[in-house]
């Protein structure tokens, strides 16, 4: 029988039950071109609603169903009202496009001291140069604090608990990220420890708000298998996450062997972040892969803007004078046309939409 409301572990009855009511999911990490990071994109001064919508219609094109978007908890506090009502017409604009969202409640990657306001200008040439770390070190670090995080996570989460266009929770996006060799100076020397009282509170705050939706937090680094010595917070995300997510970026053979290692969990896998093409993670043959067992999938950006992530991890370690060939993330130009042609008619063909 289908759980309905999420105030303890989903069955794997459950959890499947929804995974064949989802369908197989497959979309991008989302963030519109105009914006540089989760504050440019939702601040209500420069939420581009616009460009939200055009930009949702081109991966409609692609066949895709779903996105994975990332908020922020300063964006809660002060105007928690109007964030929902940002985020419900985000989610108007998905639907009109037949596109469901997980959101991302926190994040522990890229710059630790976010500032709400206005947001810096992208550097030339680097990969995410503006991206911040939701809650941040100095709120990570001072659980005094964390009675605003409660009521940002508990509060969100009620307030569209029972909204069928939001395909789950994501609670924490890389908990344990340490950013070495970036940020090392600000990043906390107990992060880790730290990110697991965060994601065990997490889960404990989303599930207090019931939601009909599931909750995840994603394996990103180790080993998943039976017998590895898994880390503690990927553990405990295994342990409680209703259906479980994973980032790889590895090639078509690493991402067998991760696949593998997850199915044992027996429940509905989501690959939510993928496809770095100079690594090797490409949509060919990786996508095919991924429908062929039925994982859902979200690779990492769509539309070339203030991100820069077309540009690699290592652009911050040593220059690029002009764009790299190829590409690292997106997938479509700024005007729209496709990076690859090949490859945006190869995710067409598997989303039958050629």
């Amino acid at each position: 029988m289908t759980q309905m409301s999420n105030d303890t572990r989903w069955t794997v009855d459950a959890a499947r039950d929804w995974a064949a009511r989802t369908g197989w999911l497959v979309g991008c990490n989302f963030i519109p071109s105009t914006a540089i990071n989760q504050l440019e994109m939702w601040q209500p001064e420069t939420f581009d609603i616009a460009t939200i919508d055009r930009e949702l219609g081109l991966a409609a094109g692609l066949g895709f169903n779903s996105v994975r978007v990332f908020l922020h908890d300063l964006l809660w506090t002060g105007d928690a009202a109007g964030l929902c009502s940002r985020v419900d017409a985000f989610l108007a604009a998905a639907t009109r496009h037949g596109i469901g969202t997980v959101f991302v409640l926190f994040d522990s990657v890229w710059n630790p001291m976010p500032e709400p306001g206005r947001q810096p200008a992208p550097q030339p040439r680097k990969h995410n140069s503006g991206w911040v770390q939701s809650p941040g070190a100095t709120v990570l670090a001072d659980q005094r604090q964390w009675g605003r995080l409660h009521d940002y996570v508990a509060g969100l989460i009620a307030h569209f608990a029972s909204d069928e266009r939001i395909h789950g929770w994501d609670l924490v996006n890389e908990p344990d990220n340490m950013n070495r060799p970036l940020y090392t100076a600000t990043e906390l020397p107990n992060k880790r420890e730290q990110a697991l009282a965060l994601v065990t509170a997490a889960f404990a705050w989303a599930r207090e708000a019931r939601p009909s939706q599931p909750l995840t937090v994603g394996v990103w680094s180790g080993n998943w298998g039976a017998g590895a010595k898994v880390h503690p917070v990927a553990a405990l995300s295994l342990a409680q996450s209703d259906v479980i997510s994973f980032h790889d970026y590895g090639d078509l053979e690493a991402v067998k062997r991760g696949v593998a290692a997850l199915e044992e969990q027996g429940r509905p896998l989501l690959c939510t972040e993928y496809m770095a093409r100079s690594q090797g993670s490409t949509f060919d043959p990786i996508l095919g892969f991924f429908k062929g067992h039925q994982v859902g999938a979200y690779n990492w950006g769509l539309v070339a803007g203030k991100t820069r992530t077309q540009f690699p991890w290592d652009s911050w370690e040593k220059d690029y004078p002009a764009e790299p060939v190829p590409w690292f993330h997106e997938v479509f130009r700024p005007d729209g046309t496709p990076y690859d042609a090949e490859e945006a008619r190869y995710i067409r063909s598997l989303m039958g939409r050629s």
